[in-house]
């Protein structure tokens, strides 16, 4: 078994063959001069693990290249992040089921999928062949366990990442969780706060699967210093981080951004390879 990788997951792979204990191969990236997509790769196995963050569309097309270049091996695809995976209903008629649509091109060639906190697991049922998502709560629970916390309050931004919260917090040493509740004061004005528990005096950590623009990270972390939180920082599965919101969260009063290697970025300061290994354990067994 090797390990292969798009351009946009290479330190992620690297990091999980080294945890694997396995090679990986060598893959060289270039574009025809209409712009079209190549790559060439190395030596390839019988069994080959083929990951690759689809955080954009280019990222996409080069899974795609890559699955096919390995069609006569035996693979397991690894997603971290599955770009289109949250247009998963249809709003407006015509509209695409992107995330099935998605789903359904990835199944060809490969007879496993493992994905990374996906944002709603429902859409693992569009893949064609079997198809599970891991969880990164406890190396969340593990980094946070070496951070000097004052009272830690685990606070997820909504009810429905609120299981997400309370899994980090057991995972940090069973500290407090609660999730934001958003109540309405006028036609204008929303405030946030925890729903069970204040935030005076302690330090706040935000968890969800995914930061994007951070927009309402932001506005709740004003209103929990409002509401006399000591620190507050902000750590996810997912960096996606469009439109600067890294600058916007630090802006707004976070005292720090963390996000995994799903999405390598600046501020990827954990990393899914373990739980990947495992899970491409789970998946041979």
């Amino acid at each position: 078994m090797k390990v292969i990788s798009t351009e946009s997951s290479q330190i992620l792979a690297a990091r999980v063959a080294r945890e694997a204990g396995i090679d990986i191969v060598d893959v060289r990236f270039s574009r025809f001069p209409d712009g079209e997509l190549y790559l060439r790769t190395g030596p390839i196995d019988d069994e080959m693990v083929i990951i690759g963050s689809t955080a954009d569309s280019d990222a996409l097309v080069q899974l795609l290249l890559l699955v096919d270049a390995c069609e006569r091996s035996t693979n397991v695809l690894v997603l971290p992040y599955m770009g289109y995976a949250r247009q998963d209903k249809q709003f407006n008629p015509g509209e695409p089921l992107s995330a099935r649509a998605v789903a359904r091109a990835l199944s060809a060639g490969v007879s496993r999928v493992l994905t990374v906190n996906i944002h709603d697991e429902n859409v693992l049922a569009h893949f064609r062949v079997p198809a599970a998502s891991i969880s990164l709560a406890g190396e969340i629970g593990a980094y946070l366990r070496t951070m000097d916390l004052s009272r830690p309050l685990i606070l997820a931004p909504d009810e429905g990442a609120a299981k997400f919260g309370e899994m980090v917090a057991s995972a940090a040493a069973g500290w407090d969780s609660d999730h934001l509740q958003k109540t309405r004061l006028s036609g204008e004005e929303v405030r946030m706060e925890p729903r069970n528990l204040e935030a005076k005096s302690r330090d706040v950590v935000i968890v969800d699967d995914i930061i994007s623009t951070g927009g309402t990270l932001a506005k709740a972390t004003q209103m929990l210093y409002e509401q006399g939180a000591r620190n507050v920082y902000a750590m996810c599965v997912h960096g996606v981080m469009t439109g600067g919101a890294h600058t916007h969260l630090l802006a707004a009063g976070i005292r720090d951004v963390v996000c995994s290697d799903t999405i390598e970025r600046g501020c990827s300061r954990y990393s899914a390879a373990r739980e990947i290994v495992s899970g491409i354990g789970d998946a041979r067994s």
